[in-house]
């Protein structure tokens, strides 16, 4: 049986909780009920696993454990290898026009770890499916902006691969899983349409959440976040710099952001969303009215699916632990200058101790 928060106001969490970790979203209440809020004590919690989702044949995806179910069935021993030791990148690649190149092949790309060339272990360049979680600021500034950024968002979707799995997190001083996993649009608008505005900004916890339901419940290799909001974080436990470095675990998610952002308190919030995305090989996008979301998420759809996909055995033992820099270069014939974007770096050994605490969960 899996620990579930409390949500009645002045509860505690669950019991087993541990400095460090974010609690994981709560599922928003139906419409009809009074909204319950997560209650947690001052500091810092594990992550919790979320409650699944109603089973409804082809709604949800059915999640597969550490070694079951792989990408690449070649025996349990190579997979639990792959898992463990390799490190995946996620990789975008344009020219010096900004225009995307995805023509290129394996023998194009270096990679290089603490300023060492790593030897690439596989590599693939096709448009694969996604798990992607859409975080949007529920707050009451947001209210108005909603609509636009719901449609946008349902275009994301849309122009993504079809065998995508997406969920859906509202926030604003708390945070609410509205819709798991599911490839239905109806389902996806219904939870971007929970719009019950209120409160502060807990950006920080709500990304972390999400991003710990990338890791714990994602059955599929690739992940993705996007976060929409329109204000600087006032409401989370966790600081930016203590979320940078949560997301900079090794294979962790591509993160996007679209920042909303009005004079007060934009250069904070421009900072943020800017690392948050930049850290992870993703884009933060800092739109000057509202009517360019939609074409900015056409853009963030179009990335996804002209991204390379590199994996490398790093020379220095994951047990080593520590923080290792990372960069990917590219050179083909043909083109003068091209950029590659992916993370910028992780911690050794930090998915491990996640893996191992999920286990300890019953």
């Amino acid at each position: 049986m899996v620990a579930q928060n409390s949500t009645a106001s002045g509860q505690s969490a669950p019991a087993g909780s541990a400095a460090g970790q974010p609690t994981a979203p709560a599922q928003n209440p139906p419409a009809q009920a009074p909204p319950a809020s997560v209650a947690a004590p001052s500091g810092q919690q594990e992550a919790a696993p979320l409650p699944p989702a109603p089973n409804q044949p082809g709604d949800t995806v059915q999640v597969p454990q550490p070694g079951e179910a792989p990408e690449e069935q070649q025996g349990d021993v190579y997979v639990f290898k792959k898992q463990v030791d390799e490190v995946t990148l996620h990789a975008t690649v344009v020219d010096d026009h900004n225009r995307l190149i995805a023509n290129l092949a394996k023998n194009d790309f270096t990679v290089f770890e603490d300023g060492k060339p790593q030897r690439i272990t596989s590599f693939r360049n096709e448009d694969i499916p996604v798990a992607m979680g859409i975080v949007i600021d529920n707050s009451g500034s947001m209210r108005e902006k909603r609509p636009a950024v719901n449609a946008a968002a349902i275009n994301l979707v849309q122009s993504s691969n079809p065998q995508d799995q997406v969920f859906v997190v509202n926030f604003s001083e708390e945070y609410f899983l509205d819709q798991d996993y599911t490839a239905k649009i109806p389902k996806l608008k219904d939870a971007l349409e929970r719009i019950e505005s209120r409160g502060g900004t807990a950006l920080y916890d709500a990304v972390l959440a999400s991003a710990d339901h990338l890791k714990e419940s994602g059955a599929l290799e690739k992940k993705v976040l996007l976060v929409v909001t329109d204000g600087d974080d006032n409401a989370s436990r966790h600081s930016l710099e203590q979320t940078v470095r949560r997301l900079e675990e090794k294979n962790g998610p591509t993160i996007y952001t679209i920042g909303l952002l009005q004079d007060e308190g934009a250069k904070r919030a421009r900072r943020a969303l800017r690392e948050m995305a930049e850290d992870t090989g993703g884009v933060a996008f800092f739109p000057k009215d509202l009517s360019e979301v939609q074409a900015i998420t056409s853009q963030i759809a179009h990335d996804i699916r002209n991204q390379y996909t590199i994996q490398y055995k790093p020379g220095t033992p994951q047990s080593a632990g520590g923080y290792r820099t990372v960069k990917v270069e590219a050179q083909a014939r043909g083109y003068k200058k091209l950029q590659v974007r992916t993370r910028s770096g992780y911690y050794a050994g930090q998915q491990h101790a996640s893996a191992s605490q999920q286990a300890g969960i019953k």
